[in-house]
């Protein structure tokens, strides 16, 4: 904690002089982000700057539970391909059934659901032809 103020010295000169002993010190020197531009620089002021930070940084869905279903259920069967055998795909898709019965059977908030529990036989044989029509 530094000193008080002294009695009639302005504000402006004393913060002036305590900025200058800083940096005689070396405490600005080697800051994170020294010589880097500014995040954001030049864009539109937006309000909800924070908020949309925090989501971002904390990964927080702000989509009602059916749309945020629907999201995973899409980003999985694009990734199916990827999945090195059968026993790892029928996992992915019974878990996802479950997660769709789930919600199906308790969604009272947001948009309903149009997701249908997936037939495992059926995306395994897709995941069969997608993987026998790409060479390895």
């Amino acid at each position: 904690m530094t000193e008080r103020k002294p009695y009639g010295m302005s504000w402006e000169s004393w913060i002036d002089s305590q900025i200058r002993v800083a940096q005689e010190q070396g405490a600005f020197d080697n800051l994170p982000g020294a010589g880097k531009p500014l995040p954001d620089h030049g864009q539109d002021y937006d309000p909800m700057w924070w908020v949309k930070q925090l989501a971002k940084r904390e990964q927080v869905s702000l989509l009602p539970p059916s749309l945020e279903l629907a999201r995973k259920v899409e980003k999985e069967l694009a990734n199916l391909d990827k999945l090195p055998d059968e026993a790892t795909v029928r996992r992915r898709i019974d878990a996802l059934n479950a997660e769709i019965g789930k919600l199906n059977a308790t969604a009272v908030e947001g948009p309903p659901t149009r997701l249908a529990k997936f037939d495992v036989d059926q995306v395994v044989a897709r995941w069969r032809r997608a993987r026998s029509a790409t060479p390895r």
